[in-house]
């Protein structure tokens, strides 16, 4: 059975707006949207820590997820980034999905005294950072021994406070295949991946998915979405409310994609204001029209 469609917002980590991603998070959690998240650049001297940042705003809302969307696995070793994400899960009630990124920006990235790693050698290590943080959650004494990661003892805790989803932000062909072999969750962007790459990439994923013999429709497929909502229709991530009811309707119903994090281009509170109050209640609206349609 296919996933419901869910929404969310995006606020950043600058320093000089955290009462604008706050107030926009108390959007998302007023209006019923299901998630907020939060862009992890550490090399960024204008952004505070996501992780952070993210557990500031779960002690500002009540019910609305978050999520770093997505971590840098290459700054955050992932015993250590495990047990981070269990403590905001804890913390916040089981309000913590992890999405997780292999590292882009990889001369900043070094800059920090990170390693400078191949995409073959980022993928494998990916890989094996899952495989670190899923036994970390178990809560059991556990060892590894990886090309790239090495827990010689580790006694894991806390447990989290609800089975954490681990959403890769990947687009390569073969780091997507990962997606469906060993996580809950895709995270992609539109600039990165514009819908017309979305039946390859998602098609991928599901093989990967039966292939490993899990159920492709449990995959969270997440787009992150970055326009404006506007009087004037210019494209399918420019226009007014009924332009984006009609390209979230149809990025649900025939791309794959059931859940879509704002990203404003500008105007940021007002817009997720008019996504979260306007536009994810009709585009909600529009689908239920069709499942009832089909039935």
């Amino acid at each position: 059975m296919p996933q419901p469609v869910r929404f969310g917002l995006n606020v950043d980590p600058n320093t000089g707006g955290l009462h604008i991603a706050a107030r926009i998070a108390r959007i998302a959690d007023a209006n019923g949207l299901d998630y907020v998240g939060v862009q992890d650049h550490p090399y960024n001297s204008g952004f505070v820590d996501t992780l952070s940042q993210i557990t500031w705003l779960a002690a500002r809302t009540s019910r609305v997820r978050l999520f770093p969307n997505v971590a840098n696995l290459a700054l955050r070793p992932p015993a250590m980034l495990a047990k981070q994400a269990a403590s905001i899960d804890v913390l916040s009630g089981g309000r913590f999905e992890l999405g997780l990124g292999a590292g882009g920006f990889r001369e900043a990235i070094a800059g920090m005294g990170g390693p400078l790693r191949t995409p073959g050698q980022a993928r494998r290590a990916l890989s094996e950072a899952m495989d670190i943080i899923r036994a970390s959650w178990a809560g059991e004494p556990f060892y590894y021994h990886g090309a790239h990661y090495r827990v010689p003892s580790m006694q894991p805790g806390p447990r989290p406070a609800h089975d954490i989803g681990l959403w890769l932000g990947v687009i390569a062909p073969r780091s997507v295949t990962l997606v469906g072999t060993k996580a809950d969750g895709w995270s992609v962007s539109a600039p990165y991946a514009p819908p017309a790459r979305l039946p390859e990439l998602n098609e991928i994923i599901s093989i990967a998915a039966r292939q490993a013999g899990r159920d492709p429709d449990r995959i969270i497929r997440l787009y992150n979405v970055m326009g404006l909502i506007t009087p004037t229709d210019r494209d399918a991530f420019h226009g007014p409310v009924e332009r984006w009811v009609d390209t979230l309707t149809k990025l649900y119903t025939d791309y794959q994609m059931n859940t879509f994090i704002y990203w404003p281009t500008g105007d940021r509170e007002r817009q997720s204001q008019l996504f979260a109050e306007e536009v994810a209640p009709a585009v909600r609206e529009a689908l239920a029209t069709v499942t009832a349609a089909a039935a």
